[in-house]
Order: structure tokens, then C-alpha cells, then sequence
């Protein structure tokens, strides 16, 4: 089962973030680095805001994340979400990747079960028209 629902509209990638949709649907989250001056960037670009050259290269995020921050959501926005009321969007950072964070959704949790600095887990998700998305887990701590 789909966090929202999957009649969802799709994101519609444009020359830049093509890559990174299409990634996802190789269930592979990469992120874009000028190999020039290694600046990592996210969302992509056509041009790199450290150095500005043109050439783009894509880089494997690791599977492990932090929550940087998050707010639950209670009120629809769009008629098919008032289902899936509260639901929380969330935005993670990867350590190892400064600079880069993404807007995502953590799955299978409950509402004040969140914690910005919480660890996480890269999940995949089939929605939106058939496009995978990158979702996150709880990691719990080992007792």
C-alpha cells in the first residue's frame, strides 16, 4: 500500500531532474556532484552554484539518513489525500552528503513518534503513476 495515494499527478521531469526520476526508478536515490569541484547538488541544476561548469555527474546517497525536520499534515490539500489525514512530510539529510537534503515522507510511524535527528532508512515506494519514490523508515535503536 501506497503512504499516498498513488492517483497522485507524477512528477514531471524537465532536462535537469530527469535523471534523478528515473534513478529512483531503478530503486537507486542518486544526487547530482560537479566532478569538477565536487559540490554535491539537490534539486538538480544545469549549472553548478560552486563553480558553474556545466558538466553533471550523479552520486549513490547511502541508505541511512537523518530527519532534519518534519510537520505532520491535517488538513487536505487535495481531495485524495483526506484519507490518508494526518500524514507528515519530512526533511531528511544524509550526513556523508553535505548540503543535501530531500523532501520526503517517513512511513510506518506514528504521529509523535518523530524526532528531528531521528535516524532513518531509505525505503522504496511505487506510486504516482507508476514512478518509485524514495520514502523513509524509523530506524529503532537496539535494546
Amino acid at each position: 500500500m501506497s503512504y499516498l495515494p498513488a492517483d497522485l499527478p507524477a512528477p514531471t521531469p524537465d532536462e535537469d531532474d530527469a535523471p534523478f526520476w528515473a534513478h529512483c526508478n531503478e530503486r537507486r536515490l542518486m544526487f547530482q556532484q560537479c566532478p569538477r569541484c565536487r559540490t554535491l547538488v539537490h534539486p538538480p541544476l544545469p549549472v553548478c552554484p560552486g563553480c558553474q561548469s556545466l558538466v553533471r555527474a550523479w552520486v549513490e546517497a547511502p541508505a541511512q539518513a537523518l530527519l532534519f525536520s518534519f510537520t505532520w499534515v491535517q488538513t487536505a490539500a487535495h481531495e485524495s489525500v483526506k484519507s490518508c489525514l494526518p500524514y507528515n512530510v519530512a526533511i531528511v539529510e544524509f550526513p556523508d552528503m553535505p548540503g543535501v537534503r530531500l523532501i520526503s515522507n517517513v512511513i510506518d510511524v506514528e504521529r509523535g513518534a518523530l524526532r528531528v535527528g531521528d535516524r532513518l532508512a531509505l525505503a522504496w515506494e511505487q506510486g504516482w503513476e507508476g514512478q518509485v519514490l524514495p520514502r523513509f523508515r524509523q530506524v529503532k535503536n537496539a535494546t
